[in-house]
């Protein structure tokens, strides 16, 4: 595959993840409206998109449809999102600007912020629940549900956030990093890579 090739096919897998989010986040003149135009700005318009990525291209290598994985790279996409929103708050990270932008509670206000992100992590398992296109039965969508909820908890990226925390002011030691970003990034993008097994009719 040429750089062009694969510069293309990432282009059109973010493009699919875009048109699934535009119908799955909630339109931004539905009550409550300010929630939602938060929830939306956090998610539409930008980033890499690894972790989606990562979903379509293990579920492409397993042989699933691109149909089938597009609810799923956006539930994985969803938290994410969530976690950037809470991460770039005053008592986290403390971030004015993010994807080049105003962050999510410069944009809008703390609260609003803070309730975007909690409203878009039920959102990612809701559409695990329910989503029909992803075709699976309900031990498929059991075991994706409780990786990404294993992968985004105290054990995976919140987990990872909080150890984060515990070392402002400090000189962490190469273990204490390593195991940071091992749970407040690596653990999605682990679950991103092993989703689609847990999809697939033959894992």
């Amino acid at each position: 595959m040429t750089p062009d090739t694969l510069r293309q096919r990432l282009e059109q897998r973010a493009q699919r993840l875009e048109a699934i989010a535009q119908r799955w986040l909630p339109p931004p003149d539905a009550l409550p409206e300010r929630l939602h135009a938060a929830m939306r700005y956090a998610v539409l318009g930008g980033g890499k998109r690894l972790r989606p990525q990562l979903v379509y291209a293990s579920g492409e290598a397993l042989g699933l449809a691109p149909a089938r994985l597009d609810a799923v790279a956006l539930a994985v996409e969803l938290i994410h999102a969530y976690s950037l929103i809470h991460d770039d708050l005053p008592a986290m990270d403390d971030d004015d600007l993010r994807r080049g932008r105003p962050t999510t509670h410069k944009a809008f206000d703390e609260a609003t912020a803070i309730l975007a992100g909690d409203a878009l992590q039920p959102l990612a398992f809701e559409i695990l629940a329910t989503d029909a296109s992803i075709a699976g039965g309900a031990q498929q969508r059991l075991a994706m549900i409780s990786r990404l909820a294993r992968a985004a908890g105290s054990c995976g990226m919140v987990g990872g956030q909080a150890v984060d925390l515990q070392q402002v002011g400090q000189q962490p030691d190469l273990n204490t990093i390593d195991t940071m970003h091992g749970l407040k990034t690596g653990r999605l993008i682990h679950a991103a890579t092993l989703l689609p097994a847990d999809l697939a009719d033959a894992a």
